[in-house]
């Protein structure tokens, strides 16, 4: 059997197979790190949440007219006959949206740390103004025949998902006139996210224009802190927003595209334009005001909105994730290219020597993960395919005595390290560059072996080696 195994090439590559298929092993094990740290950052991002703000969805603002229907009841006998009026009532609140609403701010981007994971935050020193349209208390809605109405006055009102992230209080105009905010939002259910906001009443002036059935001018300054995500919902006949930062890797999202935008590597602007006529923030609102369905929070993120997210444009475990999946890719490829050199220069490598060097494959991916999770990933991908080229050279230029055969096959790992890397950083095209890549490692195969008498080949006999 020892005999076999020294002088048949199908042999050893029946037993090289085994070893890529047994470092599939190590390889799944150190995928499963990744996902644990990668989860480990979530639930750094959670807590952070927790203390400071998570993503910021804001809807507002708008009136809410709180009113009180009142009605009389007829309560009938055993023979159908009336017998009593019972007086009847019940607390019931109208929400009147803006006719226009513009936003215009700045997101300053910062990193805040929870041991070694960074998460990204933002300030929104924003603007928001529009007007209301003139309302008339008569068109109040009524859920009861003969019933009438008191209405209260009415209050401006805004919601954010985490009131946390309010640093101060909003500076209000109403109608040219100074407002002041008040915690939470009266008439609307108390178990809902809406109610949870803030509200102002209006300013004298501002209510005598709103009895006197005029239009209402607001104005609102607000800094607002959020984690990664901001969420703008559209409650506006006409909506338009103008956002700008100094963080050069966004992410538009909702439900709504931004209508223009421009990214540099200083920062982006972008703007957008929404109409009431292609949106259901409206009716999603509504329907979480009334009070037998009062909305939870999270029912703030189930709205429509424009988004923008401040992303990272390298997730070092997405990035590690993803080369591990060419684990397996890279421990073939090593070892074909050994096992070629032993054939080609007629020399005797035991699979201790390839389990070696397929171990020490599988390890460049978990040093790639420890060291992206302390510097920076191009570095930390440097050192690592750095440290594992200079080992592999070390080593093959032993076992295949000579250093120029080692340092040749130092080069050829060194070369797939940067094409890995070319794939990692290349997302968009990575299937086509991997796909090539592929293409040409066996294309150059095929050539260079379309000579060679794989019979006389196999049942040659070595010359014994010397201890490597």
């Amino acid at each position: 059997m020892k005999t076999l195994f020294a002088q048949s090439a199908l042999t050893k590559v029946v037993v090289l197979v085994l070893l890529i298929l047994f470092a599939g092993l190590p390889l799944a094990r150190i995928a499963g790190l990744i996902d644990e740290r990668g989860q480990s950052r979530q639930h750094a991002a959670q807590e952070l949440a927790v203390r400071h703000a998570g993503p910021q969805v804001l809807a507002g603002p708008f009136l809410v007219i709180p009113y009180t229907e009142r009605w009389v009841e007829e309560q009938l006998d055993d023979k159908g006959q009336p017998k009593a009026h019972v007086p009847r009532s019940k607390q019931r609140a109208h929400i009147v949206f803006p006719e226009r609403a513009d936003l215009r701010g700045k997101l300053d981007a910062q990193e805040r740390y929870l041991g070694i994971f960074n998460i990204l935050f933002y300030d929104l020193h924003g603007t928001l103004t529009g007007r209301f349209p003139a309302f008339d208390p008569a068109s109040l809605p009524r859920t009861e025949k003969a019933s009438t109405l008191e209405a209260q006055p009415p209050v401006l009102a805004m919601a954010l998902s985490d009131l946390r992230g309010l640093q101060g209080a909003p500076v209000l105009r109403v109608a040219g006139e100074g407002g002041r905010w008040q915690p939470r939002v009266p008439g609307l259910p108390q178990d809902s996210w809406l109610a949870g906001g803030i509200h102002a009443p209006l300013p004298a002036g501002a209510q005598k224009a709103f009895d006197a059935r005029q239009p209402l001018a607001f104005d609102v300054q607000m800094v607002v802190v959020g984690q990664e995500r901001l969420s703008i919902v559209p409650l506006a006949d006409e909506n338009t927003a103008q956002l700008s930062s100094n963080w050069p890797h966004p992410s538009f999202g909702g439900e709504f595209l931004a209508s223009r935008r421009s990214v540099t590597d200083k920062g982006f602007e972008a703007q957008w334009s929404v109409s009431s006529l292609v949106s259901s923030a409206r009716t999603q609102l509504l329907q979480a005001a009334k009070p037998e369905r009062g909305a939870p929070a999270s029912a703030a993120m189930a709205l429509d909105s424009f988004d923008i997210s401040l992303i990272e444009p390298l997730n070092v475990y997405a990035m590690t994730e993803r080369a591990v999946k060419y684990g397996l890719l890279f421990v073939g490829l090593v070892l074909m290219a050994a096992f070629m050199f032993e054939l080609f220069a007629r020399l005797r490598l035991h699979p201790v020597q390839y389990g070696l060097v397929g171990l020490s494959i599988t390890l460049f991916f978990l040093l790639l993960l420890a060291l992206s999770e302390k510097i920076a990933f191009s570095l930390a991908y440097a050192s690592a395919a750095g440290a594992s080229t200079l080992l592999l050279t070390v080593y093959f230029s032993a076992v295949l005595r000579g250093w120029k055969r080692g340092l040749g096959l130092g080069v050829y790992v060194g070369v797939l390290y940067a094409a890995l890397y070319g794939l990692l950083s290349s997302e968009d095209n990575a299937l086509l560059l991997g796909s090539l890549l592929l293409f040409g490692l066996l294309g150059l195969l095929m050539l260079g072996t379309r000579r060679v008498d794989w019979y006389a080949l196999s049942s040659r006999t070595p010359p014994a080696a010397a201890s490597a």
